[in-house]
């Protein structure tokens, strides 16, 4: 009993060993895929999920992750065909900011039409789950309601005595307001205020904000530049902060960015690997006591893949102010540390416990994910038993149904990680 006993001690060792390898260091981009306007939370089964701009085919992707920085599976979409909202005609949705909030996640999100800036809003829709089945409760605002024009780029804040607020806006200036107890409402006679300038000439706006509080101030984060042009775009992180709330927001020089000349404090901007890093999501505090902050960039490797993921650990100079280290996109580094997932990480090294994945995103839309990065084969069986298509993937494979008869399909993942049988349907 005494040998079992130390040969089960020395089993734990060595799978600790192998997580602290194999969860040590991580590589930007943390998820090679499109995922513009990343925003993140912390759900209560301990897994990160973050939720991007709707595109390929995808209302509001979303993917999971244990750490942040890896395995990065996916995981499904906010709404499909049938739920996606429709309140502003000609709209796509653009910059969910998703958050926890009294026992459900709460996803406020734009609908915009490109270059119509008065044809666009901010809406709200809610779930049991962070994987998706979002039930829309309707726009909270347009822009011509609330007299903004622009009005996109939803953050949800909930201030230390409990009242939330949600901030908006792009370079028509940045606006904050009170929201109702639940989140889902405006307050009953609040009033908006003006925290960020339009921009002009004089000024320059920001938008992709997320506020922050520590230590007694309040953190403005946005972004300057131009989002989307590949490897010309001009995006970048900027920040001020404030002792209250609703301002007035100030650089380190105590100048008022509202005022004629006003300057942000950089952040994050782009250098010979990344153009256009940006648009920040909430920041994410892990176990040591490190601030991280995700990020939308354009992998100069391989631009047409659009705007990738990233992750690096945000630092705070001497005087309080945030910044990345050397205000430019990491290579990789440190694998942000929790301890929950840790725990899962020696729970990863057997197979059987953590296996592939086949997730739905959308009508005749599904997304095979690898638990571990590796090679796997996947085929797919008519109900009859005749293979329809097959093939051999890295990490993730997408299924598309749209080539095949409606019906009944069998999908057959098989790899290093196990094999999985899952039924899928074809819709019309």
């Amino acid at each position: 009993m005494k040998i079992d006993a130390i040969k089960r001690i020395a089993l734990v060792a060595n799978l600790l060993m192998l997580a602290a390898v194999v969860r040590g260091q991580y590589t930007n981009p943390v998820l090679n895929k499109d995922m513009p306007d990343p925003s993140v939370v912390r759900a209560p089964d301990g897994q990160f999920y973050v939720y991007a701009t709707e595109g390929g085919g995808l209302c509001v992707p979303i993917y999971k992750s244990r750490d942040l920085a890896t395995r990065w599976r996916f995981a499904g979409s906010a709404f499909n065909s049938s739920t996606r909202p429709t309140f502003i005609k000609g709209g796509n949705i653009w910059a969910p900011d998703i958050n926890y909030i009294n026992g459900q996640f709460v996803l406020y999100y734009s609908m915009a039409e490109w270059g119509k800036e008065w044809n666009c809003g901010i809406g709200v829709a809610t779930s049991p789950s962070p994987r998706g089945g979002f039930v829309d409760k309707g726009k909270l605002f347009t822009s011509t309601e609330i007299g903004v024009q622009n009005s996109i780029d939803p953050c949800f804040f909930q201030d230390d005595d409990g009242k939330k607020y949600l901030f908006w806006g792009s370079f028509r200036g940045v606006w904050g307001i009170e929201l109702s107890a639940d989140g889902l409402a405006l307050k009953p006679g609040a009033e908006k205020f003006q925290i960020g300038p339009n921009h002009n000439w004089m000024h320059h706006g920001t938008e992709a904000t997320m506020i922050v509080k520590r230590k007694g101030y309040y953190y403005f984060l946005g972004s300057l530049g131009n989002c989307c042009e590949g490897a010309n775009s001009t995006y970048r992180v900027v920040v001020s902060r404030s002792k209250d709330l609703r301002g007035p927001y100030v650089n380190k020089r105590g100048k008022k960015i509202m005022d004629v000349g006003g300057s942000y404090e950089s952040v994050l901007s782009g250098n010979e690997f990344v153009a256009g890093p940006g648009h920040c999501s909430q920041l994410i505090i892990d176990d040591n006591g490190d601030y991280w902050m995700l990020y939308h960039g354009f992998d100069k490797t391989d631009i047409d893949a659009g705007r990738k993921l990233f992750v690096d650990k945000v630092l705070w100079d001497a005087d309080g102010w945030p910044y990345i280290a050397g205000k430019h996109p990491s290579k990789g580094g440190a694998v942000p540390f929790f301890k929950d997932g840790e725990l899962s990480g020696i729970a990863d090294v057997d197979a059987t416990q953590d296996t592939y994945t086949i997730a739905r995103g959308g009508n005749n839309y599904y997304q095979i994910s690898s638990p571990d990065n590796s090679a796997f084969t996947w085929e797919l069986y008519a109900i009859s038993g005749e293979k329809v298509k097959a093939g051999r993937a890295i990490n993730a494979q997408d299924l598309w149904l749209n080539d095949v008869p409606v019906g009944i399909y069998v999908v057959k993942v098989r790899g290093n990680s196990g094999s999985v049988n899952q039924k899928i349907v074809k819709v019309q």
